[in-house]
């Protein structure tokens, strides 16, 4: 079994004897089988350590999970102590080394973006690696009462077994545009598009006034692209069901067509470096100006820099949709660990729940005077029921996403393919998956 940080150790204390005759007296209590101890065993308390990995946005130097950090270990200082490991790593570096820590035994207690990686986190409940989390939560009237009954059951596997630690709610799991509002205004541009048509003519009437319009990339699973491609596929019945597949069988379709023929207009608008960089390099084109919109999701408020703060806006994507997937925010407990360190680390979990739960009191009862117009803007959205279409990145395999999209994306994107190659390549990633299992 692993164990990290301090644990708990026995001292024991015995009697010395000082006298002669003590000591006669103490063999002779040995020989007829009637030894005493002096003293009984005394156990003495020692702080569980939790250990956990998070990471540093490269972009900005935030350190991810800060203030959930530093409340747990202030809240159950001398019981329990998260003992992070803050690393300057990608999202893709870093979900690469949980693979690469499963196989060399060296997980941390409490992991994250788990959910990212939907083969791998298969693979790991089967091979009972993370531990089944429903009987702390169900147990748990408090934290079970933290959480949206649909984002609970957005964390529930058909066996009704959980086993990720939910947040409350799934009003900061959704992604949308932010929009630099100098730049349209510059453009002669009012408002955000609300159709997809509208949309494109806003690429051009940008491109026209010499603005870039989008800030993208290829790399790491082409989160920006992606995220505006599978909106947009969702325009139509069937595409709305294509999104809810999981592990689609084939992308040889007209939902699969739409998106590549998508992927390949939107490049049409980005910036010379969008081949073969990741999302840092799409943040920095959008926050020096060089592009007006990117993608993203809530989380990007925290990392708008104070200086853009005032010309940042945020909208769904035309048709009223966000892209939101409240499963790929759980936490895991790896079961190795001892039985201190996995209840400090359910600790942990319901404590990030509960922090999710105020922030959305905090933030759903503020004044937009209180927040940022990025911030003012999400909640309008969100209070306006926007059509929630599902994270492409739960639902694909990871050898699409983490190997076919970088090599074959920006071949589509300098037409190099078409796009009924794209979705031939797509579907060979599909064949090289199950051959792989």
């Amino acid at each position: 079994m692993k164990r990290t940080g301090k644990e708990n150790k026995r001292d024991l204390y015995a009697g010395k004897g000082v006298r002669a005759a003590a000591a006669v007296l103490f063999l002779a209590l040995m020989a007829s089988g009637c030894a005493q101890q002096t003293e009984q065993p005394v156990e003495s308390s020692k702080e569980v350590s939790i250990p956990i990995i998070l990471t540093v946005d490269s972009s900005t130097g935030i350190r991810n999970e800060e203030k959930l950090i530093n409340t747990f270990n202030r809240l159950y200082d001398g019981k329990w102590q998260a003992d992070v490991e803050w690393i300057m790593e990608t999202e893709e570096e870093y979900r690469q080394n949980l693979k690469r820590q499963n196989v060399t035994d060296t997980l941390p207690a409490v992991i994250t973006d788990l959910r990212m990686l939907p083969s791998f986190y298969q693979m790991v409940i089967q091979d009972g690696r993370i531990e089944e989390l429903s009987k702390y939560i169900e147990e748990d009237e408090e934290w079970k009462d933290m959480i949206e009954p649909s984002v609970l059951e957005s964390y529930k596997e058909d066996d009704g077994s959980i086993y990720l630690g939910p947040i409350s709610t799934a009003a900061f799991a959704c992604s949308g545009i932010f929009w630099n509002e100098e730049l349209f205004s510059q453009a002669g541009i009012e408002k955000f598009p609300e159709t997809w048509e509208e949309f494109w003519d806003c690429c051009e009437q940008l491109e026209s006034a010499g603005i870039t319009p989008l800030a993208l990339h290829t790399e790491g699973t082409a989160w920006a692209p992606m995220l505006i491609a599978t909106a947009e596929a969702a325009s139509t019945q069937e595409g709305r069901d294509f999104m809810q597949q999981f592990y689609p069988e084939s992308y040889q379709n007209a939902s699969g067509l739409r998106i590549a023929e998508t992927l390949q207009k939107l490049f049409q608008y980005t910036t010379e470096d969008a081949m073969y960089t990741d999302f840092d390099i799409s943040y920095e084109n959008f926050f020096s100006g060089q592009a007006a919109m990117i993608p993203n999701g809530y989380w990007m408020m925290d990392q708008i820099p104070e200086e853009w703060q005032d010309k940042v806006r945020f909208a769904a994507f035309p048709e009223n949709k966000l892209i939101s997937s409240p499963e790929t925010f759980g936490w895991a407990i790896v079961s190795d660990y001892s039985e201190e360190v996995k209840e400090g680390a359910a600790a942990l979990l319901k404590l990030r729940t509960k922090l999710n739960m105020e922030q959305r009191e905090e933030l759903f009862t503020g004044t937009s005077e209180e927040m940022i117009p990025a911030q003012a803007d999400y909640i309008e959205v969100y209070k306006h029921n926007p059509e929630l279409v599902p994270n492409y990145q739960v639902k694909w395999n990871s050898i699409l996403q983490e190997e076919t999209l970088g090599e074959i994306l920006p071949d589509l994107a300098s037409g190099k393919i078409t796009p009924e190659e794209f979705t031939k390549k797509e579907d060979e990633s599909i064949q090289q998956f199950l051959e792989e299992q």
